[in-house]
């Protein structure tokens, strides 16, 4: 389903946007619905070009005039009977605003005329194809009103009557249906085209008013291929109906091509004049000036032949302007050719002669398009000159008329230019993350320190520790009575615990050096044991607090060595802490040597009690 709103958006000129949203605005104010519909519905769904806008409004539309007219349209026609009022905004922009109704035929072509709600007064149209309206309220802006299912037959490129008897009661109709098919290469529905040709043998085309002839003639100039149009009506018999003396005969056909090319080359060039009053003079170029006076007096709506009456002089001022000292430099023509009257630059260039005016003409298509390519988008984006700027578009305009004056030949002119209209740099970004802590980088220790055992937990014993710094406070040479206890000691921590203990800090003195030392033979002594019974094996894994002080004993003969030594011996011990570490060692390991491995732990209590025995 297509957006109707996106349609009226898009499909719609600027002229006519703002010509509806004066008819809205007055109307609201009036507390009237108003809708846009007909044939400007018809060409915004079909894709084809708006030409006018139709609006009805709920209401009396009589009753806007004074207000339409203060909000800047100019009035140029009325239709009192259907309360119909006709616009001109700008001088191209044509709208009529009416009152929706309905109307009855007592006689063919002779309407009565009701007030009515809208969907009534899009039954009552013509063409399905014209029975359709978009809602302009607030709350349905965009919404589609189509009862006869119009769109279908848009579709299918399809004219189909929205009555049975359409063409017996308003004979113009048979005419206006030549005129859609000439224009839009539609065919007729099968039943449509067979009340079609019931009504033309009947004749009922001589009961159309002057009223209905003067308006369709006044929209054949307003076609964009008006001689096609007029071949139509003409072979179909309706001009002898609507005024003899036009036929194709009287149009300067070539003229008439000019005059199509030069309105194309300003639409492509962004001007929208509207063509219709030129083209009227090249569709009438041929006819004498009596009947050309009588047709013009038949037209309803005098904007047409006012505009066709002004071409010349507009043009002439045009001109001067031109040439003018002021408008010299190519942006000032630029601006020149869009400021001025479209219809005035469309004539001027369809009539004007001479190679100062033709360059001018040229220059305005051609260098703007090559100044506008020179853009510098790179230094744009580099000097934060973004599209979301506020003002971006004017600033694009002055550089392209700087290009077209010759003022940039080079980066630096350009920077120069640019400066003035760059924002200033954006703050650095704050960032509301904490700080990361910083890790504390922990000194390697030093490699003379021995390293530690890959099981500590004997370490963390407190009797082990408490051994070991009685011994640390212990003197520097330690008698053999008081190395004793301290090893008794260090032995007792042993047994408390089934994981060697591995001191915290190397041993210098000689009593701590043997109450380490007493450690790892605990440990061997268990770990040493082969008993084939892993069940045993681990019972035994705790050595006795008797066998744990046996162990950690010295031999007899080892204090007797110490007394044998001289006094000389004494003070070198006592002096020099290595050799007496070395010495206490080797007899550490001693009795570890003599511990048995591989009998059980049963036997090995024997043993010690025997041994105990034997000390007592």
């Amino acid at each position: 389903m297509p957006d109707y709103t996106h349609l009226l958006a898009t499909r719609l000129t600027p002229g006519q946007r703002h010509a509806l949203e004066l008819v809205t605005g007055v109307a609201r104010a009036h507390a009237m619905t108003v809708y846009l519909t007909g044939g400007a519905v018809r060409d915004i769904i079909s894709g084809s070009s708006v030409r006018d806008l139709d609006i009805s409004v709920q209401g009396n539309a009589l009753k806007l005039r004074k207000d339409l007219e203060k909000a800047g349209l100019t009035l140029t026609g009325e239709h009192e009977p259907s309360r119909t009022l006709f616009f001109l905004r700008n001088r191209h922009t044509r709208l009529e605003v009416s009152s929706t109704r309905t109307e009855y035929f007592p006689k063919p072509a002779r309407p009565e005329y009701k007030p009515a709600g809208i969907l009534d007064d899009l039954r009552r149209r013509d063409f399905t194809a014209n029975a359709m309206a978009l809602s302009l309220n607030e709350g349905s802006y965009g919404l589609l009103l189509d009862p006869l299912n119009g769109t279908a037959d848009i579709q299918a490129q399809h004219l189909r009557l929205a009555s049975n008897y359409g063409f017996l009661d308003d004979p113009i109709r048979m005419v206006r249906a030549t005129r859609l098919l000439a224009r839009t290469g539609w065919t007729m529905e099968e039943r449509t085209k067979t009340r079609y040709a019931n009504a033309k043998s009947e004749d009922v085309i001589e009961h159309i008013t002057a009223y209905q002839r003067g308006y369709e003639l006044e929209e054949i100039a307003y076609e964009e291929d008006a001689l096609s149009v007029l071949r139509a009506m003409e072979s179909e018999g309706w001009m002898k109906h609507l005024f003899p003396a036009w036929t194709h005969h009287s149009v300067d056909v070539s003229g008439l091509h000019k005059l199509h090319d030069r309105h194309v080359q300003l639409l492509m060039a962004g001007l929208h004049p509207d063509a219709a009053a030129a083209a009227f003079t090249q569709l009438t170029a041929k006819m004498s000036s009596s009947n050309l006076g009588t047709l013009k007096r038949l037209f309803p709506r005098k904007s047409l032949v006012q505009d066709a009456a002004a071409l010349e002089h507009d043009a002439k001022e045009f001109s001067k302007q031109l040439f003018a000292k002021e408008n010299a430099k190519p942006s000032q023509t630029w601006r020149l050719f869009h400021g001025a009257n479209a219809e005035a630059v469309l004539w001027l260039f369809f009539t004007g002669k001479g190679a100062a005016l033709l360059n001018r003409y040229d220059s305005f298509f051609t260098k703007w398009n090559e100044a506008r390519q020179k853009l510098p988008y790179a230094i744009l984006q580099e000097m934060r000159i973004k599209p979301e700027l506020t003002g971006y578009a004017d600033i694009l305009d002055k550089m392209t008329f700087a290009f077209m004056d010759g003022e940039l030949t080079s980066e630096e002119t350009i920077r120069k230019f640019l400066e003035p209209f760059s924002p200033p740099a954006p703050p650095p970004p704050v960032s509301l993350r904490k700080p990361r802590a910083v890790k504390r980088v922990v000194a390697p220790k030093s490699k003379k320190k021995a390293a530690k055992p890959a099981h500590t937990d004997a370490a963390h014993d407190p009797a082990a520790l408490a051994a070991i710094a009685a011994a640390e406070a212990a003197p520097t040479a330690p008698s053999p009575a008081t190395a004793k206890p301290a090893a008794k000691v260090a032995a007792k921590a042993v047994g408390k615990t089934e994981k060697p203990v591995a001191s915290a800090q190397p041993a210098t003195k000689a009593a701590a050096a043997k109450a380490v030392s007493a450690l790892p033979a605990a440990k061997t002594t268990s770990s040493g044991s082969k008993d084939k019974k892993p069940a045993a094996a681990a019972k035994t894994t705790a050595p006795t607090k008797k066998a744990a002080a046996t162990a950690a004993k010295p031999k007899p003969t080892q204090p007797k060595r110490a007394q044998a030594q001289p006094a000389s011996a004494k003070k070198k011990t006592a002096t020099k802490p290595a050799p007496a570490k070395k010495a206490d060692k080797k007899a550490a390991a001693k009795p570890a040597a003599k511990k048995p491995a591989t009998k059980p732990a049963q036997g090995k209590n024997k043993k010690d009690k025997k041994k105990a025995g034997k000390k007592k």
